[in-house]
């Protein structure tokens, strides 16, 4: 346990912090992503649309995907 604090390495709160805003947005990131490659859309131009907007801007593309995406699909 002594290496483990003489190193630096995160611990709880530490890890709550980073698994909290880093590793939940990736994972929602992600989803959306993979949601939009494996779907069919009415017009065949959503599909690159939605990832354009989620590679650009990562949160809140996801969110607005989520919210108004899904709704295109055919």
């Amino acid at each position: 346990m002594k290496n483990i604090l003489a190193l630096g390495l995160p611990g709880g709160s530490e890890l709550l912090f980073i698994l909290f805003f880093f590793l939940v947005p990736f994972l929602f990131i992600l989803w959306a992503v993979v949601d939009i490659l494996r779907s069919e859309f009415t017009e065949p131009n959503n599909k690159i649309i939605w990832i354009i907007v989620v590679l650009l801007l990562p949160l809140l593309g996801s969110l607005l995907y989520f919210l108004i995406g899904r709704n295109q699909k055919a």
